[in-house]
């Protein structure tokens, strides 16, 4: 009688020091053109500062601790814009995903408003609820939520009728069907929706933030360009990147890891 043979497919690890020398590599010559090029003498040196005075402005930034501050307020009002965003697009992502009407009505609304640059309700918020903490967090909301929404939506969409039969049959239904069986396989999708949404919600508050004078990240930006300080604008348009960078490794990286690993979509 033949034996079963278990074939080990060997994990291929993604990290290694040859790929860490050569992303090293990269930001080295990245760094050293901008060196070039801010000596060439083709710009006044106000305008493309080097990367030596771009570092004495994060140096001095951090020091007074005005942009740690800044950094702090930002994170909050994205904190708590993406909150709503996130409550408000799953229920809606599940209505409509689960119900032809609101697909027909609500969700024909969403995919259009879904094609409007977040930017565009900024003069809404201003007229709505003038320069205030509830202007910024109203933009934020409209920047995340459709992506959201439409991200769950494509999740419910695709859940395997098999489940949902199976769920029916063992007498689940309306909540407990949605909460229980529709999301968990509908994660995927949902977490790619999660993740759109932040970036979208990080844009809007930077865009936000630049009409609304409060020490945070887009007023020192704004502050830098007002006061022909590139050497600013370039310190804070790297801590942006450097926030949102490292928010996706720590929060939607490892979660998009593990619902891939836990549904066995990793290849490694």
């Amino acid at each position: 009688m033949a034996r079963a043979i278990n074939i080990g497919v060997p994990r291929v690890t993604t990290w290694s020091w040859g790929k860490i020398a050569r992303q090293i590599g990269f930001y080295v010559i990245l760094l050293g053109i901008w060196q070039l090029l801010s000596q060439s003498g083709l710009w006044v040196s106000y305008l493309l500062p080097g990367p030596g005075d771009v570092i004495s402005k994060l140096v001095s930034g951090f020091g007074d601790g005005s942009f740690l501050l800044a950094i702090l307020t930002s994170l909050r009002r994205l904190a708590i814009g993406y909150g709503i965003s996130l409550v408000l697009g799953v229920v809606m992502g599940l209505l409509i995903g689960r119900n032809r009407y609101v697909e027909e009505t609500l969700g024909s609304l969403v995919l259009g408003l879904q094609a409007l640059p977040s930017v565009c309700w900024i003069p809404l918020a201003l007229l709505w609820l003038g320069l205030s903490e509830q202007a910024m967090t109203f933009v934020v909301v409209m920047g995340a939520l459709f992506s959201i929404t439409l991200g769950v939506d494509a999740g419910v969409k695709n859940t395997p009728p098999v489940y949902l039969k199976a769920a029916r049959n063992m007498g689940a239904q309306g909540l407990a069907l949605s909460t229980q069986v529709i999301l968990p396989a509908a994660l995927p999708a949902v977490i790619s929706g999660l993740k759109q949404g932040w970036s979208f919600a990080w844009r809007s508050l930077m865009a936000a933030e630049l009409i609304y004078q409060t020490l945070s990240l887009g007023t020192l930006l704004q502050n830098g360009r007002d006061l022909n300080d590139t050497a600013q604008v370039f310190a804070i348009m790297l801590i942006i990147i450097v926030v949102g960078t490292l928010i996706d490794l720590l929060i939607f990286s490892p979660l998009e890891r593990s619902v891939r690993e836990r549904w066995g979509f990793n290849n490694n």
